[in-house]
């Protein structure tokens, strides 16, 4: 597979670096630091910097129909307010399950937005994956340690969504009105690592982040692999695909579980790192909330 000339774009030195977005209308590209309870954004190029420190574990952050930016926080959805760096509660979710917090976050098509709880001591599975459509919360399975990557075809007719203890990604067939059946195995990871975020390119390949494998992998729409990118870092976290053309990948790294010496021989553990494609993504789509 090619990809051209990875670089470390901001080295940020992230704790738990997550939840990588392309914002097209402004150019930039936001992130979050779970661990570190800090968001993130720069440029296309890595400049215009800029960080803010959040209340709470903020697992992912997308954009919202309305302009502003939706994010997550232990007890559900808060709408945050990058002017004052104000984070304004949108919708309660599992307020009441201690010891769980939020993961990875997806917008579809039709504007919902497809995320997934965990736990955070990542020992009980107390996990669910959960639909937001702008104004009901639903949840769609369950029964998770680690959630990880909604993501969907581009013809919106095959979500994916992983088991990341398991090594396992999931298919779903996704009806017209968001229901979800037919699980099914996709592939399961068996050459080092754990499945952790994904992406998929306009020409219906999935790729898969893995934490603890060093790389991302690209599967086709059979779930064969046929190719990867190697990383620097252990741990890939999260990609996206942005740029003018969409051919230009933004992946989140983490510093959490290494050793002092692992952290010494990966300087750049925790940045964000960059890298061109020859195929194009998907393009970033804005939740819609109804009022």
């Amino acid at each position: 597979m090619n990809a051209n000339a990875l670089s470390c774009l901001w080295d940020v030195g992230a704790t738990l670096g997550e939840g990588v977005l392309w914002d097209a209308a402004a150019k930039r590209v936001w992130f979050v630091d779970i661990k570190g309870r800090r968001i993130h954004r720069c440029g296309h190029d890595g400049s215009d910097r800029r960080s803010w420190d959040a209340p709470g574990q903020v697992s992912f952050i997308v954009p919202a129909a309305d302009g502003s930016m939706v994010c997550s926080l232990e007890d559900g959805l808060y709408r945050f307010d990058d002017a004052a760096g104000d984070f304004l509660p949108l919708a309660k979710v599992e307020a009441d399950e201690i010891g769980n917090r939020f993961n990875d976050g997806h917008v579809d098509a039709d504007g919902a937005l497809w995320f997934g709880s965990m736990h955070d001591a990542e020992e009980a599975a107390t996990g669910a994956l959960y639909r937001f459509d702008g104004k009901r919360i639903a949840r769609m399975d369950d029964g998770y340690v680690i959630t990880n990557g909604p993501a969907l075809s581009p013809d919106g007719a095959t979500l994916y969504h992983t088991d990341t203890l398991q090594k396992r990604v999931y298919a779903f067939d996704r009806a017209q009105d968001g229901s979800l059946s037919n699980k099914r195995l996709f592939v399961e990871i068996t050459d080092g690592g754990y499945p952790d975020g994904m992406a998929v390119d306009a020409a219906g390949h999935l790729w898969v982040a893995t934490f603890g494998g060093w790389r991302i992998d690209r599967f086709d729409a059979a779930g064969a692999k046929v190719g990867e990118v190697r990383f620097p870092c252990a741990n890939v976290t999260k990609l996206a695909f942005g740029g003018d053309d969409l051919r230009t990948v933004y992946a989140t790294t983490a510093r959490k579980g290494l050793s002092d010496q692992e952290l010494a021989e990966q300087p750049q553990a925790g940045g964000l790192f960059t890298f061109r494609v020859e195929t194009p993504g998907l393009p970033q789509h804005k939740l819609r909330i109804e009022e």
